[in-house]
Formats: structure tokens, C-alpha cells, sequence
């Protein structure tokens, strides 16, 4: 019987807490990748799926040392080899793909240079330096990149997210390997740049034969390209199976879990007709930055007691809209009207302003940057009661309260809380000044599914409960299927599309909300023969 190219077995991992070791990461965990098969690990934050990833690799952080289990590449037991021996196993048989290419690619050194780096680490043998350059552009060509050249003399800047990540990815195939390791490869990028990398590395499997272990927090993703999935939770493998089996007969309860906050298979969470008036209306809006144009006549009707999702990539202006009807940033052209106010243009006063901010709060992306790591919790929410003062007793826990938080959270700082605990706490903030609209900027893009689900009703019950009015900025359409009434594609700062979220979905007029329809993740369900 052929060995699997990576076989874990029963893998012990703990960190050390102060002086002692003791806090488990992983816990007998086990999983292994035969050749040509396509495998996921998935799990949410904390559940100990990169620290197995990492021990796998020999690359543990110094905090971190396995107390038990065996690795294997091929039959070879690499348990317990050195930092020098285990780098000639990252280079020449496994390939990694980290999570993020900001972070992971040198940001003052050419791409092609970069490459070629991996090329001379990976080949003992001596070779020319044209060779080098020959087998590092063919990396590029195989990373999916078909302009190698130009690419080549790029600097990691110039490449948009989606090049940046093939340029790991020919990083990762320099050594030729026969197995990639890609943690998290996708969550930073937009939905169709996603499908275009998870494509690719799909394509590599079938091509060259690699094996392919996919790390992901997201089950939507791995059920549409996986032979099979292992589902970790708290540093242990609590299912595995082929794809169709976890899908169709999951036996655990977080499993399933997983699989019903899976946006493309969640029901719509609203169910209604908002009214005609219109509480917020933007027209002609332009912004150009520095000769870019990020805005270009953008119009936007928000109607009272709904939610306008505006749609698009990265690049697509809609940030830069939500920054112009927040106030944080100005308008080359265009109004913006709050109800009969104005709230452009050069006559704008502060008084307007400072009314404009109780009825129109921000509620940032980043919960963990988005509210400040000195503050507790009370003192964060107090905040806009006490600019305004209209603090009054009992104020914040019934703000709390809304928000399904009890009142021991209010002497905790952020870095007490979950992403979820912190993003619910940015939401208690904004609606401390029972505001009429907020906009929400990705406000669950960074986190996991089941908590993202469960902000999703959050936000669904506040506007039942409080008559709010959402703008919702997200790069995905699986989630305006969920919460919104009506929906705004955009594009390199037009709007190509604007609608009832029930007629674009059924009929969409432009090939660009084709694409994005098409890149929700999680619609099907690989068979696996």
C-alpha cells in the first residue's frame, strides 16, 4: 500500500502559559493527504487548525512544543527533526501558502527576485543564473500568471490581492513539490478573486498531481472542491469524511452548525415591504484621488427601514461612498441628503455636521482595530452618550442588553473579548444615540461563519426593534441574500447595477453581478467519484 504524502497521527500540541507548559492546542489530531487528493481542514478561530498546520511544517512558535503524536512525509517519520533538516523538506516537498501576501511577500524586494530566492534554496544542484531566472518565471506561468514577465519586475505593491497570492503560490511550487500546505489562502481576497485562486489550485492537483491540504474556516468553500473534509474544533478532529458524506450525514453538532451558518444556505432573514419614503439619497457623487477616479456619479436611495447593500470588490469605490455619507470624507461633486438635510457641499456647517453624527453611525470592519484596547467596555459605549449629554443611568446595560450582553462585560477592555463579543459592543456604540441609519462597512467580513450568522440576526432584530435604516457595504453576495431589501453594484467607481436585492438576483442585467453571483461559495457540492 502507497504511503500518503503527509500522514499526522495523534498529534499533542500545548503553549506555554508563564513559567509552565500545560494550555493544549491540539489534541491527538490526526489527518493524512494521499497523492492527487484535494483535502480541507476547517474550523473556526481557536479551534487549533493552523497550530497543527504549523506543526506539521516544524514551524511552531517558540511558546509552542508538540508532547506527542508522529508526522510522516512519504513513510519518512520527521518527528522531531531539526529547523535545518525541516527546511529542506518545506522547500522540496511541501509547499506552503501562508494566509496573508501582504505580510508574507518582501515589500522592497521584486517579485521575480523572490522567486528566484526559492528556486536557488530548492535545487542542490549548481545552475546558471538564466536558469534560475527560466525556472522562476515557469513558477509564475504554473502559478497561474500568464504576463510572467511584467510580474517578474513588479514590486508586491503593484500586483493587486489576487496576483500577490499566485506570486506565493510560485513560491510555494519553486521546489517542485509534491504536496501544498495553503493556510486561510483566500479570506482576504474578494469572492471572485477567491474562486479564481481556489480554481487554480484545483487545476495544479489535477495537472501535476500534487496533493493539496486546504486550511479554511469557511465550509462553504471546501465543499464545492474537497475529496474530503475534517472538521476541528477546540484542538480536536471531531469529523471527517468525503465531502458528500459531511454534507448529507454529519454526526456532530458543530458540523452541522458550521454547514446551517454557511451563507448560501441559510434562508433569507427578512421576510417584508419597506416603505416608499426615502431616508437617505445620494446623487452624482465623484471622488478622484490623486488622478484615480474612486468615484464616478454615484447615485444611492436608501428607503426608511431597510437595508441598501452596496456591492464590489476591492478598488470598486464602495468604501469610499460609505466614507462620504459617514462624513469622513468629502465629496468631489454630488449631494448627500439625510431626510430634507443636506449634508454636502460648502455650506455644511458643524452644527449640521454634529446633528448628522446622531442620526448616521459607522460601524467599522475590524473589530479588533476599531475600538480602542485602553477603554472598557462601559467607557467605549459611554462615549457618545457623554459628547452628547444624554448619558443616563442604566443607559449602557440597556445598550448591553440590545445587543445579547450581560452586564459582567462592562469592566472587560477588547482584548477580553471574542470577534464577535467586540463587533456586538461597536454595534451597542453606534446605536447609543438611537441614530436613524447606520452604515455598516464589512462589519462581518473578519468573522467566522456562525458568529457572522449570528450578527446577521443581531442586526435583523435591532432594525425590527428600533425602526433602523442599514447601509451595508460587503464584497458578498451571499450575505446581501440574507439581510438586504435592496442592493447596488459597483464597479471601478460606477454603479453598473442598482435594485431590489429578489430582481438582481433572479435576472441580473450586467456580466460583472453574473460574476459575483456565480463566486458565492458553497452553492454545490463536490461529488466525489
Amino acid at each position: 500500500m502507497t504511503e500518503p504524502l503527509l500522514r499526522i497521527t495523534n498529534l499533542h500540541i500545548d503553549y506555554r502559559t508563564g513559567r509552565r507548559h500545560g494550555t493544549p492546542a491540539v489534541r491527538g489530531a490526526g489527518l493524512h493527504v494521499a497523492e492527487g487528493e484535494f483535502v480541507s481542514l476547517v474550523g473556526e478561530s481557536g479551534s487549533g487548525k493552523t497550530t497543527l498546520v504549523q506543526g506539521a511544517l516544524g514551524l511552531l512558535p517558540p511558546a509552542a512544543r508538540r508532547t506527542g503524536g508522529s508526522i510522516a512525509y512519504s513513510g519518512v517519520d520527521v518527528t522531531g527533526w531539526n529547523d535545518k533538516r525541516m527546511a529542506r523538506v518545506r522547500g522540496n516537498y511541501v509547499g506552503f501558502i501562508p494566509q496573508d501576501p501582504n505580510t508574507s511577500l518582501n515589500p522592497v524586494r521584486r517579485v521575480g527576485h523572490q522567486v528566484i530566492e526559492a528556486v536557488r534554496f530548492n535545487e542542490p544542484a549548481r545552475r546558471t543564473a538564466a536558469e534560475h531566472r527560466e525556472a522562476a518565471l515557469d513558477s509564475l506561468r504554473t502559478a497561474g500568471l500568464p504576463d510572467a514577465e511584467r510580474v517578474f519586475h513588479q514590486y508586491p505593491h503593484e500586483l493587486s490581492g489576487g496576483m500577490k497570492q499566485r506570486a506565493l503560490i510560485a513560491i510555494a511550487l519553486a521546489g517542485r513539490p509534491r504536496i501544498i500546505v495553503a493556510d486561510e489562502p483566500t479570506s482576504a481576497l474578494d469572492v471572485t478573486v477567491q474562486k479564481v485562486i481556489l480554481d487554480h489550485l484545483v487545476s495544479l492537483r489535477e495537472r501535476l498531481g500534487i496533493g493539496i491540504l486546504l486550511v479554511t474556516h469557511d465550509l462553504g468553500v471546501a465543499v464545492e472542491r474537497s475529496d474530503r473534509i475534517l472538521v476541528m474544533r477546540a484542538g480536536e478532529i471531531v469529523e471527517q469524511g468525503p465531502v458528500e458524506h459531511i454534507v448529507r450525514h454529519a454526526s456532530d453538532d458543530y458540523t452541522r452548525r458550521l454547514l446551517a451558518a454557511s451563507p448560501a444556505r441559510l434562508e433569507p432573514l427578512i421576510s417584508r415591504e419597506p416603505s416608499g419614503t426615502v431616508v437617505l439619497r445620494a446623487r452624482a457623487l465623484t471622488k478622484t484621488y490623486r488622478r484615480v477616479r474612486a468615484l464616478v456619479a454615484a447615485d444611492l436611495v436608501v428607503r426608511e427601514g431597510s437595508t441598501h447593500a452596496i456591492v464590489g470588490e476591492s478598488g470598486a469605490g464602495k468604501s469610499t461612498l460609505a466614507g462620504i455619507l459617514a462624513g469622513f470624507t468629502t465629496a468631489d461633486g454630488g449631494t448627500v441628503h439625510l431626510g430634507d438635510t443636506e449634508l454636502t457641499g460648502p455650506r455644511r456647517r458643524e452644527s449640521r455636521r454634529r446633528e448628522s453624527r446622531r442620526d448616521l453611525q459607522f460601524v467599522f470592519q475590524n473589530p479588533y482595530t476599531s475600538l480602542d484596547p485602553r477603554f472598557t467596555v462601559r467607557r467605549i459605549i459611554e462615549e457618545p452618550l457623554r459628547a452628547f449629554g444624554v448619558l443616563t443611568p442604566g443607559r449602557v446595560s440597556e445598550l448591553l442588553a440590545a445587543v445579547a450582553l450581560d452586564d459582567s462585560y462592562l469592566s472587560r477592555l477588547p482584548g477580553q473579548l471574542s470577534g464577535g463579543q467586540r463587533q456586538r459592543v461597536a454595534i451597542a456604540r453606534a446605536i447609543a444615540l438611537n441614530p436613524r441609519i447606520l452604515v455598516l462597512d464589512e462589519a462581518v467580513s473578519a468573522l467566522d461563519v456562525s458568529v457572522q450568522a449570528q450578527i446577521l440576526r443581531l442586526l435583523v432584530d435591532l432594525q425590527e426593534r428600533f425602526g433602523l435604516s442599514y447601509v451595508f457595504v460587503t464584497h458578498d453576495l451571499g450575505v446581501v441574500r440574507l439581510i438586504a431589501d435592496d442592493v447596488t453594484v459597483m464597479k471601478d467607481g460606477a454603479v453598473v447595477e442598482s435594485g431590489p436585492v429578489a430582481a438582481v438576483f433572479r435576472d441580473p442585467r450586467h456580466d460583472y453581478t453574473r460574476r459575483l453571483l456565480e463566486a458565492i461559495p458553497g452553492r454545490e457540492v463536490r461529488s466525489t467519484p
